[in-house]
């Protein structure tokens, strides 16, 4: 038994995320375009037929722009909160909620969502689970809190957010008000953190990491690949890409 992972896209341009196994999979946020998401998926092998569902993390439009049109014509359900989807703005027909720590099952696949730390009205990280394998998406988060840690502890594979280097934002062109946004306990996560909590809580069982929701302005793929990778102990470490997919990992237990 195996789980397939991508990274269709990651960063403040559109975030969009594949976790699926031989008969069903789903997206975790849908921030590119229809018409994007479906020329990368078949460049990678994949079809549109294995989604059965969406999972919405937030109202932030590089994770929602793509939803609407994606859903309608797929007629996919697309799980959002309440007040996640007022926020946003959506119309969508075929809109179900979910609840923090109430498992949805997706075929096989289980998803959990856990709250996190991020400035959007309700937002929410998973964790998906299938056959023991448990694959986790973990950005756009403010803090290493408990939920993180916890969640991070149990996967095999996992999305982690490594948003930006602390001195490159410091001496960066952002005004001030926007870099304490990012770095204020409910903006991203550091590469710093992003390092303690691989560091600290991966679990033995891990085998993939993919460090996601990268700045352009306030980091370098160049620089986290070398960070991480001093750390690896094994683990596969890939820099998800804000300008095209990563390759299909599988994922075994």
């Amino acid at each position: 038994m195996s789980l397939q992972i991508t990274s269709l896209n990651s960063g403040s341009n559109g975030n969009c995320y594949y976790i699926g196994n031989g008969q069903e999979a789903v997206l975790i946020d849908a921030g590119i375009s229809c018409r994007e998401t479906e020329r990368r998926m078949s460049r990678l092998g994949l079809t549109m037929d294995k989604v059965k569902a969406v999972f919405i993390s937030h109202e932030h439009t590089d994770h929602i722009k793509g939803v609407t049109v994606l859903a309608k014509k797929y007629r996919l359900p697309v799980y959002i909160t309440s007040h996640t989807l007022t926020h946003g703005r959506l119309t969508l027909s075929n809109v179900l909620s979910f609840t923090a720590y109430q498992p949805i099952q997706i075929g096989s696949l289980s998803v959990t969502a856990f709250p996190k730390q991020h400035d959007a009205i309700e937002p929410h990280s998973f964790i998906i689970t299938d056959q023991q394998i448990s694959i986790g998406v973990f950005t756009d988060i403010g803090v290493p809190c408990e939920h993180v840690i916890r969640h991070f502890q149990q996967c095999h594979a996992a999305f982690l957010e490594a948003n930006y280097d602390e001195q490159m934002l410091d001496k960066g062109r952002y005004p001030y008000f926007l870099k304490n946004r990012i770095r204020g306990g409910k903006g991203h996560l550091s590469n710093r953190q992003a390092l303690e909590i691989f560091t600290t809580h991966r679990p033995p069982f891990m085998t993939h990491l993919l460090l996601s929701h990268l700045s352009q302005d306030n980091n370098d793929p160049t620089l986290v690949q070398s960070l991480f990778d001093e750390h690896a102990n094994g683990i596969r470490i890939v820099v998800a890409s804000r300008h095209a997919e990563t390759p299909v990992f599988e994922i075994m237990n």
